[in-house]
């Protein structure tokens, strides 16, 4: 019996499109969609591309091929995933140039046997000079990539590894595969949005929407589907004929919009590349989906827990181990997670208390871009009232920040400024005051405590600074 591929995945002109009816259509809503019209410009695609269609492989070996990248065999499975192999661009597109001219012809979905996919390649961050594209605007509110320029997501000497793939630099990436690769069924890193631009090349699509997880699990909800094209065992996973799947075919300069908590399987028609980030903000971190991080990290940190539950009592900092693996296999743990909530609920702050300053219009609070800060804070805010219920938050070794030090902390400067501009180039201007010189974080606040230690400190501090402001968060 074949798939029940009985949902099409929307096709839209971008350009007739504004950002607040994508979000409104695709990200509150969670769905699904292909964009056009956004990648005319990108440098990647008149470079990266020859004029037949093709990859243009001189080009990317000449000036690229000495970078040292993650190669996927997509014939070979190891664990939950495809085996990955280290070798350089020009090694890789060597191999790539010998498929081309002894290929055989492979089915639409392909059987991906001893075909070589290079994936996750940190371009961005490698060659931050060359401007191969820019982020569309309806993805720019990317608060994982931001604060990824600023910080580590992890930083605990005794767990973070540098070349851990987990522990990504940033979350944007380049793919290229000859035709006949593909990705195994997976929802993506956090449960993050992603998005994915094609270059060059043609892919096919198999999505499942995250109400149908379940039918692809096994009975204990550990282990799911690999490949949905293989002979899938009826007795391992008896609920996957009743799968209904959405597909689609996304063509060369069309980007598709991945949503949040939605597993997915990726084939390539043909030879391709494609740019690709993960990336979430306030609508996916919090009440918007059904598969948020913080229940994510939860289900990840029992899981973790439960497995060395054994040595609890001969364990002199058992809850430190648990926190360590949860780090180790999720790219983040409960602290990481609070530092860079309070990071960003300061920033969204620091953002509203400037705009307040310079807008002297006594309805500036029903503005649009003051209606996104207060919801990410809300968003924020929810998030840390479930985090209250969590013993650990209430143990000592959990980060506190302090208005003082990251009043006086570079990098957090330049990921306020970093969120202002991105804010800007959504919502504009709209009557800040250009003159309005950068005041000290701490002149701001005069919250009564001093730092950020809890869950708990963390709502006060939102709630208090809301009613500072005179916003009511039901009514903006």
């Amino acid at each position: 019996m074949g798939l029940r591929t009985d949902q099409k995945v929307e096709k839209v002109n971008a350009k007739e499109l504004s950002y607040s009816q994508f979000v409104e259509k695709y990200l509150v809503q969670n769905q699904p969609v292909i964009l056009t019209g956004l990648m005319e410009d990108w440098r990647a695609c008149k470079e990266w591309v020859s004029p037949n269609g093709l990859p243009n492989f001189q080009f990317l070996s000449t000036h690229f091929g000495n970078s040292k990248v993650q190669v996927a065999d997509c014939g070979v499975r190891e664990f939950t995933d495809q085996k990955r192999l280290e070798m350089s661009v020009s090694e890789f597109i060597e191999q790539w140039v010998d498929l081309c001219s002894s290929r055989e012809p492979c089915n639409e979905e392909g059987d991906g046997k001893s075909l070589l996919y290079l994936k996750d390649w940190h371009f961005v961050k490698e060659y931050p000079e060359y401007s191969a594209y820019e982020t569309p605007l309806f993805f720019s509110d990317d608060w994982l990539n931001i604060y990824l320029d600023k910080y580590r997501m992890h930083t605990d000497p005794d767990s973070y590894q540098e070349k851990n793939e987990i522990s990504c630099s940033d979350y944007r990436f380049v793919y290229m595969g000859a035709k006949g690769t593909w990705t195994p069924l997976h929802a993506d890193v956090f449960r993050s949005y992603s998005w994915s631009a094609n270059v060059c090349g043609k892919k096919k699509w198999f999505f499942l929407s995250p109400d149908q997880h379940h039918l692809v699990f096994d009975q204990y909800m550990k282990n799911s589907v690999y490949n949905i094209f293989e002979d899938v065992s009826d007795q391992k996973f008896p609920g996957f004929q009743k799968a209904v799947w959405w597909s689609c075919t996304q063509e060369q300069n069309e980007i598709i919009f991945v949503p949040s908590g939605w597993y997915h399987q990726v084939h390539n028609l043909e030879d391709t590349i494609s740019i690709n980030h993960n990336w979430f903000n306030g609508y996916n971190i919090s009440w918007v989906v059904s598969l948020k991080l913080w229940d994510l990290l939860l289900r990840d940190y029992n899981e973790a827990k439960d497995l060395i539950e054994d040595i609890k009592d001969i364990c002199d900092d058992f809850e430190g181990l648990c926190q360590r693996n949860l780090a180790a296999n999720t790219g983040m743990n409960f602290y990481d997670f609070f530092v860079f909530m309070v990071r960003f609920a300061l920033a969204n702050l620091y953002q509203l208390f400037r705009y307040a300053e310079g807008n002297k219009n006594p309805s500036f609070s029903l503005s649009q871009r003051v209606q996104h800060m207060v919801f990410n804070l809300k968003s924020i805010e929810s998030i840390a009232l479930k985090m209250k219920s969590v013993s650990l938050c209430k143990n000592q070794g959990i980060p506190s920040i302090s208005f003082k030090e990251i009043s006086e902390d570079h990098s957090f400067v330049e990921m306020c400024v970093a969120l202002e501009e991105t804010s800007i180039e959504i919502y504009g201007q709209h009557g800040v005051s250009s003159d309005v010189k950068p005041t000290s974080l701490k002149n701001y606040f005069d919250f009564p405590h001093s730092r950020i230690c809890t869950p708990k400190d963390l709502v006060l501090l939102i709630d208090y600074a809301l009613k500072k402001l005179a916003i009511d968060p039901d009514r903006s």
